[in-house]
């Protein structure tokens, strides 16, 4: 029985190192700071350290055997704790401005708000950053969007508010990619790119994923009253 139990904890403990490795493989991968071939031999070093240790796990089960891999993975995990998000770049057009605004009274003023015409893909986009306000006791509606962009289980979420008159208001958190920068989801989880929250109108935000990068969107009507939807804008 304890043979047993030791087997099933070795098993449990592999599995943790071959996760923890693989990450940290992937980490020194896309964001150590040296030139090629630094991140291949960095990322090929701690895989290394990591099959050591579930080798000699098997071997002989120790819990001292795993204090190399702690070591060599806490010092990863203190390094991965200083790389913050660039604050300046040459930020690709759609994503070089950072909404922000103003609440006085009932009245919300963004500036910086997207409303970009984005024509076709052989026409490059006509840029618009603007400032609106917006009376929040004319918000009468909140509707989801998700624009699915990698098959059926990958979507962008789009949050989008109606007012009285006809104005969509639409949030959406995006990577900032720089000027020539592509999207690429494993990267961005790796701290390859910041993200910017964009305020937009709806025809932008909207129609640049169905009608340019042709994703598959589906809009989503909410019952939401206006009193919850209001709080929902202001955070």
């Amino acid at each position: 029985m304890r043979r047993i139990l030791r087997f099933l904890l070795t098993m449990v403990l592999a599995m943790v190192v071959a996760l923890l490795t693989l990450w940290a493989a992937m980490a020194l991968w896309y964001r150590f700071p040296l030139p090629n071939p630094g991140p291949m031999l960095a990322a090929g070093a701690f895989a290394l350290i990591g099959l050591t240790t579930i080798i000699a796990l098997f071997r002989r089960m120790s819990i001292l055997r795993l204090i190399p891999f702690c070591v060599a993975f806490g010092a990863l995990a203190l390094w991965w704790g200083t790389i913050k998000p660039p604050s300046e770049a040459n930020w690709a057009p759609d994503v070089a401005r950072q909404v922000t605004g103003t609440v006085e009274g009932d009245t919300l003023t963004l500036t910086n708000l997207r409303n970009f015409d984005w024509g076709t893909d052989n026409k490059p986009a006509t840029e618009r950053w603007e400032t609106r306000s917006y009376d929040l006791t004319k918000l009468k509606s909140l509707d989801i969007f998700l624009s699915y962009w990698g098959g059926p289980e990958m979507a962008h979420v789009i949050v989008s508010f109606g007012f009285d008159g006809g104005a969509q208001l639409a949030w959406s958190i995006e990577v900032r990619r720089s000027m020539g920068g592509e999207f690429s989801p494993i990267s961005d989880l790796f701290k390859s790119n910041p993200l910017v929250i964009i305020a937009a109108d709806e025809r932008d935000v909207v129609g640049v994923r169905s009608g340019v990068r042709d994703e598959d969107v589906h809009l989503y009507r909410l019952k939401t009253p206006p009193e919850p939807a209001r709080k929902m804008l202001l955070e």
